[in-house]
């Protein structure tokens, strides 16, 4: 499990997520979709019932191409990061990606850290050439960050996102391993 340390001297531990991390992971994506609406879900966090997210957890935890990790500090999540794979042979060398971190740990190197370890785990599979993400126009310090770590912008997808009745568009990025 890589350590790393934080700009606020803080260690943040990035691992696999396991079942047992459904409740903690549940609660933490509450608390993260209420922090700012960068995210596809709000305060309400994800659909999913307790069961449903150790099923899902069950299922990335054996996938080749696909994964979910958390970064923890002192045990506590503060972030969490995925990359999911179609399993259909034509398209099975994509993925997809999400990033969401607390915001108490912004601009501490936590995404950079977490991303840096998922674009890690797509290289080593072998298979995976391309990681797909959107992020929001608006979001210039996400954007930033993608480049940074090799994003290249593909197009826009414009009215995305409806927030409160408003528009929102995304940028849609890829990264080719």
């Amino acid at each position: 499990m890589p350590e790393i340390l934080l700009k606020n001297n803080e260690v943040l531990t990035i691992r696999r997520a396991a079942p047992d991390d459904a409740a903690a992971i549940l609660a933490y994506l509450t608390a993260v979709g209420g922090e700012s609406d960068n995210l596809l879900f709000g305060a309400e966090g994800v659909p999913y019932t307790l069961e449903q997210e150790r099923e899902r957890l069950r299922e990335l935890a054996e996938a080749k191409t696909s994964a979910l990790f958390v970064g923890t500090v002192l045990g506590r999540i503060v972030s969490v990061v995925n990359i999911n794979a179609p399993t259909r042979a034509r398209i099975a060398h994509t993925s997809e990606i999400g990033v969401s971190v607390l915001k108490a740990y912004w601009h501490q190197g936590v995404a950079t850290a977490m991303l840096t370890h998922l674009v890690a785990f797509a290289r080593a599979t072998g298979v995976l050439k391309v990681i797909h993400l959107s992020v929001r126009c608006d979001n210039l310090r996400a954007v930033r960050l993608y480049e940074k770590i090799g994003f290249v912008h593909i197009g826009k997808y414009e009215r995305y996102m409806q927030i409160d009745g408003t528009f929102v568009d995304v940028f849609l990025m890829n990264l080719y391993l």
